[in-house]
């Protein structure tokens, strides 16, 4: 099993005041991984697996992509996935372009539990990502509550605002955050960038700048 519960790409808080966004903190995004981790190892009958894996292939794409739920169930695990340079062809719907899309990196790890999963369970080639949206957000409110997520941010698209927070505070380029994320306009990405005082002065204190 793979060590996904510790990823520290940056400081991160869970403080949300200065920018109107809600996300979870370092701790947090560890907590909910461990409970999804539970959530599929732990399963007892060997019926449940299957269903429970493509559950946690879900949220860990979802965790490490920062694409919406929509555009993760739209994922061909046939097509999609580069195995070679760990990345992900992400379609991209909000944008005037037909047919768009987005190349994400993802850490290796995470098409490392896709390649096992796929091994144990040959017979869900083509079909991974094509869950029920309504039982996914359903068992991720649950499992996010059990983790000690707050219940206004148990739900999926929080590891959206949750992976670009990891990724500004990480100092990645605007730009680059602005292609990952698939947003149209920069503005919508730099939604991120106002901080709080709070944030501002601890940031600058982790970074030695005071």
């Amino acid at each position: 099993m793979a060590d996904l519960t510790v990823y520290k790409a940056g400081f991160l808080t869970s403080f949300s005041s200065g920018t109107g966004i809600q996300y979870l903190s370092e701790e947090e995004l560890n907590n909910l991984t461990a409970v999804w981790q539970s959530y599929y190892y732990e399963a007892g009958k060997k019926a449940k697996k299957p269903n429970r894996g493509r559950y946690f292939l879900t949220y860990l794409f979802l965790r490490f992509s920062g694409a919406r739920l929509s555009e993760v169930l739209s994922i061909d695990d046939e097509k999609d996935i580069d195995w070679r340079n760990n990345e992900v062809k992400i379609r991209t719907y909000k944008t005037r372009r037909k047919n768009a899309g987005r190349i994400v990196p993802l850490p290796p790890a995470v098409l490392q539990e896709l390649a096992r999963f796929l091994m144990e369970h040959p017979g869900m080639k083509g079909k991974v990502f094509k869950v029920d949206p309504r039982n996914f957000r359903r068992t991720f409110h649950e499992l996010a509550v059990k983790a000690g997520i707050p219940r206004e941010k148990a739900h999926p698209h929080i590891l959206r605002h949750s992976r670009a927070m990891e990724m500004i505070k990480a100092g990645i380029p605007l730009t680059i955050i602005q292609n990952i994320l698939g947003h149209a306009s920069l503005n919508s990405t730099a939604v991120y960038l106002r901080f709080s005082n709070v944030e501002a002065k601890m940031l600058m204190r982790e970074k030695g700048l005071i």
